[in-house]
């Protein structure tokens, strides 16, 4: 399976007011872009969020979630929330608005020429 289309659905739904959303297909998932900048994305049975790396000690009470890795390197800023704890709408809500409210202090990625 390449990535739970319910849950990207669930993400679209709360995205879709937003002026500048992009979808792009990579790393195996669908990644939401937020003005040119990676937002969140869902990985297989999972949500992929960028969020202020400050906030993580903050975080430790929430269950289902994860630092994301890329073989054995901690990806900063970058978490994993399971599908499980996102079956509530608030819950959505709660770490979709987190990642959207550190999209604007985001680094966006360099533009690689054609």
């Amino acid at each position: 399976m390449r990535y739970n289309e319910i849950l990207a659905n669930r993400v679209r739904e709360k995205l879709m007011l937003l002026p500048d959303v992009e979808e792009k297909e990579m790393f195996g998932g669908l990644v939401f872009m937020v003005n040119d900048k990676m937002c969140i994305g869902v990985m297989k049975e999972k949500l992929m969020l960028r969020i202020n790396p400050g906030i993580l000690p903050s975080l430790a009470s929430q269950d289902g979630w994860e630092q994301m890795m890329m073989s054995k390197t901690v990806m900063k800023g970058y978490i994993l929330v399971s599908e499980d704890v996102l079956n509530r709408k608030d819950e959505l809500s709660f770490w979709v608005d987190m990642a959207l409210a550190f999209n604007p202090f985001a680094k966006a990625s360099k533009k690689r020429k054609s």
